[in-house]
């Protein structure tokens, strides 16, 4: 049986110059979803918050490309803190640090090179966003270390990359409006749920390593735990939503992000490390259908 990993070192990234392989890897180029996953809860703060369709178009366009490249920076401070526990995971001993590609100061010039092109995409927003946007690499930092020392690593990733819900509403309006911090826990909710998911991959894996989830902490019980984090999520974008003053449109349409959610509750397979992975993947879609109900709710 060939051994199960998620890394994708075929497709646009094998096109690569061989060099430049590794790095493509180590940044998760291969596998964009992440930095789908980080970019989202900033779009739904945009399409909340920003003041007219050009603005709106401005900031998604920033996000996206600052969502990518600190997506590829958070892998790669996970990747040097993880790398000698991701030689004994099966999924994950073939990451470049893991598999000596890479070495660590290799590494961390990567980092440094990431790093300067989020800041030179964050210092084109407000001061409040600027701030907001250099207090997020303190959970940035901590999140690799939560898997050693709670059960609940899944919560911490939740604050790391839920920020952008602060930070679109900073970006957009000047100032943080009080529904963005409800945007943020259902965010929260929300990123606490799909890791759920995405950690039943590494479940056994984990636990002969010491490693610490979600997924062992539930275990078989993982289904009503996932049922009550996206319920949790789903109620908290209302609740922000009209607190900003949406029209109920907007609850109209969070029935098809619901239902998506649903969809992933009834079909999730904690034994089947692929479909999860699919699962975990389909939440790019529900991220997107959250956004586009709070776009009608302010038409």
């Amino acid at each position: 049986m060939q051994p199960y990993t998620d890394i994708r070192a075929g497709g646009w990234v094998a096109r690569l110059p061989a060099a430049w392989r590794p790095y493509a890897l180590l940044m998760r180029a291969d596998r964009p979803i992440g930095a789908w996953l980080l970019y989202l809860p900033g779009l739904w703060a945009i399409a909340l918050y920003a003041a007219s369709w050009g603005d709106g178009v401005r900031l998604a366009l920033l996000f996206l490309v600052g969502a990518f490249v600190m997506r590829g920076a958070g892998c790669v401070v996970n990747d040097l803190w993880d790398r000698d526990l991701d030689r004994q995971v099966e999924r994950t001993r073939g990451r470049p640090l893991a598999s000596g590609a890479v070495r660590p100061m290799q590494a961390l010039w990567f980092l440094a090179a990431l790093c300067a092109i989020g800041l030179a995409v964050l210092l084109q927003l407000n001061g409040a966003a600027i701030l907001l946007g250099v207090l997020s690499l303190v959970p940035v930092v901590l999140y690799p270390l939560a898997k050693r020392v709670t059960d609940y690593p899944q919560f911490v990733l939740g604050l790391t990359f839920g920020w952008g819900a602060l930070l679109g509403s900073a970006a957009a309006t000047g100032t943080l409006p009080w529904p963005a911090l409800l945007l943020y826990a259902a965010s929260i909710a929300w990123i606490l749920g799909y890791d759920t998911i995405y950690a039943h991959q590494d479940r056994e894996d984990d636990a002969l390593v010491g490693i610490r989830s979600t997924a062992l902490r539930f275990g078989e019980r993982t289904r009503p735990f996932l049922a009550a984090c996206y319920a949790a999520a789903l109620g908290l974008v209302a609740a922000a939503g009209l607190a900003a003053g949406l029209s109920l449109w907007f609850l109209a349409a969070l029935a098809l992000p619901a239902a998506l959610l649903a969809r992933q509750v009834v079909a999730l397979d904690i034994r089947d490390p692929a479909h999860c992975l699919t699962l975990f993947k389909a939440n790019r879609e529900v991220g997107l259908a959250v956004a586009l109900a709070l776009l009608i709710g302010r038409m």
